[in-house]
């Protein structure tokens, strides 16, 4: 039985695929351990799942997971971890950002006793400097809204012990951040610093509007903060609201100046609309969370499986 497997979840990644392999294989190869290679396809578009077939053919190693759809990278990454049967599991991206050549210093930490080791960019090569400033202004506002820590400039390349990987099968929301429940599941965990390459091959599937619906996804999942937020608003907003009616009419009754002004009351109406339909929208993003939730859905469906040969 393997006491390393490598979860490496994909979405339409056959261009890069077998030169991430080969870095991987060599990498395994040079290890101390029994490993295995678990690849997840995320219902790929293009020829993703035959060549991870082929890959799984030519190494004994290698098994292959094809979800029934696309599920998005969280539940990839989850049914990957789910079929995780025993030892630790590397969670890495097939892009090559992240380099399997740390996998060994994981393993080392692993063994000192370690049960999360996760890898933290201290560079972030290829990317955009808007990238790049929108990514480390989300990592520090769930710093601030979170009670749960979660580490700066880190992703999902880790690896995980066993005892973390039981912890975290029994977690089973639907709305899932897979960040936040990584630093969650707590015990021992320890960052590893690293510097980022930009992706070897093919073109990234996060864009901005992703990236913003996933930080909201985070947000919500691991903070209260934006419904007190919009409790504080309201709050304020009606302070406000009562002080100036209060001046309005003081100055009306002591100078007798007629209350005027349909701009300023447009203003006014238009402001505090806009503040109720804003709090409405925050009550609306946990609302439609916990309908989720409610309904009790699987969070994935497998299309097949195929165990490593060896």
């Amino acid at each position: 039985m393997p006491e390393l497997t490598v979860v490496v979840p994909a979405y339409n990644e056959s261009e890069g695929l077998r030169d991430f392999h080969a870095r991987l294989a060599a990498v395994l190869d040079g290890m101390n351990v029994e490993s295995a290679v678990l690849y997840v396809d995320d219902g790929s578009r293009d020829d993703t799942y035959a060549v991870m077939c082929a890959l799984r053919e030519a190494d004994a190693r290698v098994s292959t997971l094809k979800l029934a759809r696309n599920f998005g990278k969280e539940l990839a990454l989850t049914a990957g971890l789910d079929h995780v049967e025993t030892g630790a599991a590397v969670v890495i991206d097939a892009d090559l950002q992240d380099p399997p050549e740390l996998i060994p210093t994981f393993v080392q930490h692993w063994r000192e006793g370690y049960d999360v080791i996760y890898g933290t960019r201290a560079s972030r090569a290829g990317e955009t400097g808007l990238k790049k400033a929108t990514s480390a202004g989300f990592y520090r506002v769930m710093e601030r809204l979170s009670s749960t820590p979660i580490p700066r400039d880190t992703g999902d390349f880790r690896l995980l012990s066993r005892r973390a990987l039981d912890a975290l099968s029994q977690v089973r929301e639907r709305q899932r951040f897979m960040k936040g429940l990584f630093t969650w599941v707590g015990y021992r965990q320890l960052p590893v610093v690293y510097h980022r390459d930009p992706r070897h091959a093919g073109q990234t599937k996060w864009n901005y509007w992703k990236l913003w619906n996933f930080a909201i996804d985070g947000i919500t999942s691991f903070s209260g903060a934006p419904l007190k937020l919009a409790t504080y608003i309201g709050l304020a907003t009606a302070l406000l609201a009562f002080v100036a009616a209060l001046w309005v009419f003081g100055k009306a009754l002591l100078f007798g100046d007629p209350v005027r002004g349909y701009p300023s009351l447009m203003v006014v109406v238009l402001f505090l609309g806009g503040m109720q339909l804003m709090a409405l929208g925050v009550i609306g993003e946990y609302l439609g969370r916990l309908y989720v939730e409610a309904k009790q859905r699987p969070l994935y469906l497998v299309d097949e499986y195929h165990p490593p040969q060896g």
